[in-house]
């Protein structure tokens, strides 16, 4: 047999990674989802590699740094970063990497300063980055060190969209509006902006880890409404709330380019004409308050009628807004936005903060977060349930006997010979793709051929220009 010269090279570059992305292209044809993916080394690190440094990622919201010196540490992907506010009121995000041997320069959670200073050697930043001062500096350089080539390095592209800060590891990104788009932009100013002065956080977010993949929540909160009647069904149990049975039936998805996807419920529809803007037309102290004039006619039926209930922006920063049945108190409705860190294969910390409106009074406010905190805090009664059943999906996935199985998960083929019409809704005006039922997978699918689109994109070998000497690369910033 004769070999070809395309046949004799066949493979020789293949690697296990790209042999499984090849697998999942392949398997998401056929709507499977290898269970590898879920807690695989390899995959890991190339999420970290060719996803977190290459995407924009929320990294806080402008109520959190509202004054001159406030800064938050928070991270992309595994790096961690200090989100600044500098003394001419720019942001900056900021690695959290001393330049001189690489200890963190910040270790507290949030706080207020003009500068970092390394407890290693007492290198010091100002709160922009730039190197200041080094200890002993004659004595030990001979002559100041150039803040030009060993600041903190800073993250190339930060950009915010209704007070919500987004940051790229990359320069090679589109705008921060290109990479929302017109959809999840779009739907960011429905949930933020029905009334002008917009919202804040109401705290520092809970943190907590959970034995689950990011992607499990990232999917989650895309769009899986399947799971409401049989997950939750606890939570009827005890009389918070009823009706999750029919959960699929008033639902309907958006899915928005770049694998932004959200869900919204018809609770017009479900409970009553009253019950608009996600049941804020039933209390009282809201509706009254609210300013859609600005929203386009889409937009407006939207907030009205069937508001999103949970989206996720990818690739790990995602939203849900319901009505909170307080036991023994007034209905509210709370906002929490929440963000899936990743850790390790299979190990995510779990973010959650909770959003009130910047009209509401402390009392009002604080009562809608604790609704917040009852439904979806550390140990919220939605929250609880969830968690624990992310954390079989890694277990699964790491198997012997399930990899021996090549064991696949069962996407989108639900619901595909029943009678329910899962097609694009053919009236729908607004930005991507509307559908007008919560069976079917289809938003998760749109989360998770971003994630492939992604992950089959490999890194240039370098990031330093050709034309430049390495080591005056690496002392940029």
């Amino acid at each position: 047999m004769t070999v070809t010269e395309p046949d004799r090279f066949n493979g020789i570059f293949s690697t296990p990674l790209n042999e499984l992305l090849d697998k999942v292209e392949t398997s998401m044809e056929q709507d499977l989802v290898p269970a590898e993916i879920f807690n695989s080394d390899e995959v890991f690190q190339a999420e970290m590699e060719r996803i977190f440094t290459r995407v924009w990622v929320f990294v806080a919201h402008e109520s959190e740094i509202p004054n001159a010196g406030d800064f938050v540490q928070r991270r992309i992907g595994l790096d961690p970063v200090i989100v600044t506010r500098d003394g001419k009121g720019g942001i900056n995000v900021l690695s959290n990497y001393c330049r001189h041997r690489g200890t963190q320069v910040c270790q507290t959670d949030a706080g207020n300063s003009r500068f970092f200073t390394c407890p290693y050697h007492g290198w010091t930043y100002s709160n922009d980055g730039t190197l200041i001062g080094t200890p002993l500096m004659q004595r030990a350089y001979g002559e100041p060190l150039d803040p030009k080539l060993w600041s903190l390095k800073k993250a190339p592209k930060v950009e915010s969209r209704n007070g919500f800060i987004f940051a790229s590891l990359s320069e090679d990104v589109p705008p921060l509006e290109e990479w929302l788009g017109g959809g999840a932009g779009w739907m960011l100013d429905i949930i933020t902006q029905l009334h002008p002065d917009g919202m804040r956080v109401a705290g520092p977010p809970d943190r907590y880890i959970v034995n689950g993949d990011w992607k499990t929540a990232g999917e989650n909160f895309a769009g899986d409404v399947y799971h409401l009647p049989t997950l939750h069904n606890s939570i009827q149990e005890i009389d918070l709330i009823q009706g999750l049975q029919g959960t699929c039936e008033i639902a309907g998805t958006y899915e928005f380019d770049n694998g932004h996807t959200f869900v919204g419920h018809h609770w017009t529809e479900a409970i009553g004409p009253f019950f608009t803007y996600w049941g804020y037309g039933a209390v009282p102290g809201y509706a009254e308050n609210f300013d859609v004039s600005g929203f386009d006619e889409t937009a407006k039926w939207v907030a009205e009628n069937q508001p999103p209930t949970v989206g996720t922006i990818f690739p790990n920063f995602s939203f849900i807004r319901i009505f909170s049945p307080l036991p023994g108190g007034r209905p509210g409705v709370f906002t929490s936005f929440r963000q899936w860190q990743p850790v390790a294969p299979g190990k995510i910390e779990l973010w959650s903060w909770q959003f009130v409106w910047n009209f509401q009074d402390e009392e009002s406010a604080q009562y809608d977060a604790v609704g917040g905190q009852f439904c979806f805090g550390s140990a919220g009664v939605y929250e609880q349930d969830d968690t624990v059943a992310w954390e079989g999906i890694p277990r699964a996935a790491a198997s012997p006997w399930m990899r021996k199985e090549d064991m696949k998960f069962h996407y989108k083929q639900e619901g595909a010979n029943t009678g329910v019409d899962q097609s694009p809704d053919p009236d729908w005006k607004g930005p991507g793709i509307h559908r007008n039922t919560g069976y079917g997978e289809h938003a998760q699918f749109n989360f998770l051929r971003q994630w492939l689109k992604h992950m089959k994109t490999e890194a240039p070998a370098s990031n330093c220009p050709a034309d430049k000497k390495k080591s005056t690369c690496e002392g940029e910033h």
